[in-house]
């Protein structure tokens, strides 16, 4: 079932001198649900821009945005009671603990008076911040603060979560947090459409990947799709002596792409299983291999490789 569908949107802006700049050029998303779609792409690259086109924040130039088969702006309440986002921004009241905030912002959802203390509770339990519940959330660090505003968009057990950055400037252990819990609710049902920066964030968390940069789509599919499209299988071998490591390059040279440095040979396969095939060539000098290791291609591999830059900060 498609939970968020945008087919060929635009979002323009006029510019001096009659320029036109596109915040979006063209995209098309289909976001299944109960899965963890990540919006991957440098900094100004629309990833926020998009999710305040799902919510309704933002009008689309041209082209559609269906939550539901819901447009977000002509049905923004019925969209509302759908989907919950965490900003960039927590937006807490550090004067109020934790519970105070959650309660005021039952209120604001419409959530019933009686329901109120049930609901924070298990949204305070859910992230793990019942034991500081009476805090103020100005003792909180960020990680705490991040986790408390996710805890705020499950109030309502919404069936989309959109998530903005939601571990920019966490701790390990807050993040690990929210990471497990990004996972549960996906297998609970629930959709989450998260937009990051960070290649390790979504390979982590993400089951299908949309790669955009300056507003358009670089490269979209699942993690492992994505690093079977470049050949980045390289194997590392460290041998006990120079002598060594040259009669493997003399004897693999002919076969593979490599590179030595000393005692150290890397080479570059074309798949997983030539992996066998190289080290049958290099038998005659078992007993001279300190170490090997297998590295596969990454996330940044496949960035690198589509766009051939590094992520902007």
């Amino acid at each position: 079932m498609k939970t968020i569908s945008i087919h060929n949107l635009n979002k323009s802006y006029s510019k001096k001198k009659g320029d036109i700049f596109y915040a979006l050029k063209d995209l098309n998303i289909e976001v299944e649900a109960g899965t963890v779609f990540a919006l991957l792409g440098p900094n100004g690259s629309g990833k926020t821009t998009t999710i305040n086109m799902i919510n309704g924040l933002n009008r689309p130039t041209d082209g559609t945005v269906s939550v539901m088969n819901l447009d977000p702006v002509k049905n923004m309440k019925k969209v509302r009671d759908l989907l919950a986002v965490v900003p960039q921004e927590t937006a807490l009241y550090n004067d109020l603990t934790a519970y105070e905030n959650l309660v005021f912002h039952a209120q604001y959802y419409g959530i019933p008076k009686k329901d109120w203390h049930s609901s924070v509770q298990h949204a305070l339990n859910l992230v793990g911040l019942e034991k500081r519940k009476n805090d103020r959330v100005g003792t909180y660090s960020g990680g705490m603060q991040r986790r408390l505003a996710l805890g705020r968009a499950l109030l309502t057990s919404p069936d989309i979560l959109l998530l903005d950055e939601p571990t920019l400037g966490v701790d390990v252990q807050s993040r690990n947090s929210i990471w497990n819990q990004i996972r549960n609710l996906a297998k609970e049902g629930k959709t989450v459409f998260l937009t990051t920066n960070s290649m390790e964030e979504a390979e982590a968390l993400a089951d299908h990947i949309f790669i955009i940069d300056h507003g358009k789509e670089i490269i979209a599919g699942t993690p492992k799709s994505l690093k079977e499209k470049i050949d980045k299988n390289t194997v590392l071998l460290n041998f006990q002596d120079q002598q060594a490591a040259g009669k493997a390059a003399n004897a693999l040279r002919d076969i593979y792409h490599l590179k030595q440095d000393k005692t150290d040979i890397e080479v570059q396969l074309e798949d997983r299983k030539d992996f066998f095939t190289l080290m049958d060539q290099i038998n005659f000098l078992n007993d001279k291999i300190n170490t090997f290791e297998m590295n596969e291609p990454t996330l940044n591999d496949v960035f690198l490789h589509f766009t051939g830059r590094e992520l902007r900060n």
